[in-house]
C-alpha cells in the first residue's frame, strides 16, 4: 500500500468517525477543534477528507499486485 493510499484511507476513517459522532450525538469534533464549521480550517479539514474519499473509491478498482 502506498502512503499516499494510507494518508487517504486515515482521513476517510477520521471522517467517519466525525460523521458518526454528528449522527449519533449531533457533535461535530472538527468543528468543535477548528473554530466552527465555517472556520477556515475546519473548511480544509473538509476538504481533505473529501478528496481522500474520492482517491479511496480508485483503491476499489486497482488490481492487487500484492495477492500474487
Amino acid at each position: 500500500m502506498k502512503i499516499v493510499d494510507r494518508i487517504a484511507l486515515i482521513l476517510v476513517i477520521i471522517g467517519a468517525l466525525n460523521w458518526g459522532g454528528v449522527g449519533l450525538f449531533a457533535f461535530d469534533c472538527v468543528a468543535f477543534i477548528c473554530g466552527g464549521q465555517l472556520a477556515a480550517l475546519s473548511r480544509i479539514i473538509y476538504a481533505l477528507v473529501g478528496i481522500a474519499g474520492l482517491w479511496c473509491i480508485t483503491m476499489l478498482f486497482r488490481e492487487s499486485s500484492e495477492s500474487n
